[in-house]
């Protein structure tokens, strides 16, 4: 459909299609959840999406569709690798969370650009890409990871024309070590101490972890509106969940305790924990998770083991398997019957399995005893 855009206009429009009259070729796909700006290049209608409303304003998003419609087109039969990337990363990667972000640059930088960066992606063959993931053999989550974006890549190649057989499809994606590690009553207890030997966001953050059971990645970039003080609860939104549904639950009164200090503190930014320097939310991980492995002397472990530890636990503590669920956003638990039916929020339900969980990392940490052992 074509119309007239204008700032009324694009914050209305129905789900579907529109394109602007006063621009051609640029327009707005509305879907259930995003509003998303998309320009149609070249003879082969190449749909490029150059960001989403309101984060990008109409007045910004008309400005780069007019950039992208201008730009000379590169013969796709001469495209290198890195020009292809360079193209990947302005109208893919740049779409993406910023985790998700550096998940993409990681890889497609550190393990294929230093070896293709000036093959013609024409030229690119599947034994030159397996060559590269075979240096990975022993590592199965790098391994895996690496296939996989660099199959997703190729495929966007193909539909830009860049190539036009993907070398890598067909190719079974390796299966990634499925992690299992639970830390126990005792390592759970050392972590938890060993936080207050460090000083920082980070032992908030850990902190966090342990009494809340969510991402690090999502509790890293809390802000002090996603907290409310009479309800106690915390809402994570639908931007910044995995899921891409907002997330409320309730917390106890060690996390609601930790959560009203950090809302207090003065701070540069609504931002609970912001990194050095930056607007953006705290990034240390690796030089604070390698000091706080110091202090606490365990196996080694990750910080979304944290988030293992807790599910499983709330297992142990009798609590019910669709309120545990719902404490960690895992959706695929419920049907899609209950999705439409089941409008219930189980908040109180919730609130008692987040009471129970908190006496017992209080008695971990309060005693050198272990009451819970695991089954």
């Amino acid at each position: 459909m074509q119309t007239k855009f204008t700032d009324l206009s694009v914050r209305s429009f129905p789900p579907g299609r529109y394109f602007d009259l006063t621009t051609p070729a640029f327009g707005m796909r509305v879907g259930k959840n995003r509003r998303t700006w998309i320009v149609v290049r070249g003879n082969d209608r190449q749909f490029i999406r150059i960001g989403h409303y309101p984060d990008l304003t109409l007045q910004d998003a008309r400005i780069e569709a007019k950039r992208l419609l201008a730009a000379p087109q590169p013969s796709t039969g001469r495209v290198s690798f890195e020009e292809a990337y360079e193209t990947f990363k302005k109208t893919h990667i740049a779409l993406k969370k910023p985790s998700t972000q550096r998940g993409y640059k990681h890889i497609l930088e550190s393990h294929y650009l230093p070896v293709l960066k000036t093959k013609r992606m024409t030229s690119i063959t599947t034994h030159m890409l397996s060559a590269i993931t075979d240096e990975l053999v022993d590592t199965p989550s790098e391994l895996h990871h690496a296939q996989a974006v660099s199959r997703m890549f190729f495929r966007w190649a193909k539909r830009r024309q860049y190539v036009t057989v993907n070398p890598l499809e067909g190719i079974q994606l390796a299966k990634p070590k499925r992690r299992k590690r639970v830390l126990t009553n005792t390592e759970l207890r050392k972590v938890w101490l060993a936080t207050y030997e460090m000083e920082g966001d980070f032992p908030d953050i850990v902190r966090l972890l342990i009494l809340m059971g969510q991402r690090r990645g999502e509790t890293a970039a809390m802000s002090k509106a996603f907290y409310s003080r009479n309800e106690q609860t915390v809402t994570l939104p639908e931007e910044l969940t995995k899921n891409h549904l907002e997330h409320t639950f309730p917390v106890g009164q060690m996390a609601a305790a930790i959560l009203m200090l950090l809302i207090k503190k003065d701070r540069p930014s609504d931002r609970l924990f912001q990194a050095v320097g930056s607007t953006l939310p705290f990034s240390g991980w690796s030089k604070c998770k390698k000091a706080l492995d110091k202090f606490a002397n365990i196996a080694p472990w990750t910080l979304h083991d944290l988030r293992r530890t807790f599910r499983t636990n709330l297992g142990r503590l009798k609590v019910r398997p669709d309120i545990a669920e719902r404490l960690v956003n895992h959706v695929s638990a419920r049907t899609e019957m209950e999705e439409t039916y089941d409008l219930y929020t189980y908040l109180p339900e919730m609130r008692e399995a987040m009471q129970k969980w908190e006496e017992f990392v209080q008695s971990l940490i309060t005693s050198a005893s272990i009451s819970l052992k695991a089954a």
